[in-house]
Formats: structure tokens, sequence, C-alpha cells
């Protein structure tokens, strides 16, 4: 199993927006092989960035929906809100779960080596 966090820095005029776009989100992520679930947190820190997690059976299944249509489709309203309601750069990381309480019989996930997206 691996996580995928996107940490996205959002001014705060534009977090009710920001928000808004992941409630109405297409769900297109929901119905890919592998996908286990999605978490947008807040934060609670001015300056502090927004982390989406996505949580995924395995790295593959991760790389097979970035490289799908619905990916493409699901990310066509990432570009609604101005790219000055983004002060910095997003900053993507995988990590690859080592344990998770919830699921005691969970195999680590093999280590994958370096992450690079483009």
């Amino acid at each position: 199993m691996i996580t995928v966090a996107n940490r996205i820095y959002v001014k705060q005029e534009y977090a009710d927006a920001f928000e808004q776009r992941f409630r109405d989100r297409a769900g297109l992520v929901d119905k890919m092989p592998g996908f286990i679930s999605n978490h947008v947190l807040r934060p609670v820190n001015e300056g502090d960035p927004y982390v989406v997690f996505t949580f995924w059976n395995s790295r593959q299944d991760f790389l097979n929906w970035v490289r799908s249509d619905e990916f493409v489709k699901g990310h066509a309203q990432s570009g609604t809100l101005p790219k000055d309601a983004f002060p910095q750069s997003n900053v993507l990381e995988m990590h690859e779960v080592v344990q998770d309480s919830t699921r005691p019989d969970l195999e680590p996930e093999p280590h994958g080596g370096a992450f690079r997206m483009h």
C-alpha cells in the first residue's frame, strides 16, 4: 500500500473555493482499480499547505491512474482557480506504507525506489 500526498499552498481568500472544488470533484479516481481513499486536509496554521492524501493498494495502481484518461478528466477543473490562488508550487510526495493500525495483516509495500512524476 502507498500514500500520495499533494501539498498545495492556497491563499486564504481562495480557501473556500479550493475546498468546494474537492467537494464537487468528478470522483473518477474512486472507480480506479487499487484506489482506497482520498482525504483533503485543511491547514490550521496560516501559511501551511492543504494536504491531499490518496491511498492506493500499490504504486502500480497509482501510476495507472496518473497515466489514464480518467486522470486527465478528473483534473480538468483544476484550472478553475486563478494562478494567483497558489502562492507557491505544490509538492507531491509518495510514501510506502510500512504499517497500518487498521490493517494488522497488511504486508509492507516493497521498496520501489525513487518516484518521479515526470
